[in-house]
């Protein structure tokens, strides 16, 4: 006995609790993605001479140079410090979105 009009092997049923997964699926991941939002990440360069505070959307809120960071004589070591303190704290914000939002997106990409 059927349920409904069959799509392809699929009957309406199976379509209509197919579609409530995917609605709730969506706003965890809404959820997620605006917890994400309201956190903060943060990259240290060696010996916390610089420290890069991002939010969860990756954009920078802050950045902190230490006075033993600067060396006029060596404008090439604070530019490493920066990049690296930048480049820590992006990666932070990554990991924790993977960590989050990874359980949603596996076997997509």
């Amino acid at each position: 006995m059927s349920k409904g009009p069959n799509f392809g092997g699929m009957n309406m049923g199976n379509m209509q609790s197919l579609m409530k997964q995917a609605k709730k699926m969506q706003k965890q991941m809404a959820e997620e993605q605006a917890n994400l939002a309201q956190q903060e990440f943060v990259g240290k360069s060696a010996d916390d001479l610089v420290v890069a505070t991002f939010n969860g959307d990756r954009k920078l809120k802050d950045l902190k140079i230490n006075a033993e960071a600067i060396d006029p004589d060596d404008p090439d070591m604070l530019q490493d410090l920066i990049i690296d303190a930048v480049n820590k704290g992006i990666k932070a914000v990554e990991d924790a979105t993977q960590a989050s939002m990874g359980k949603y997106t596996k076997g997509f990409m």
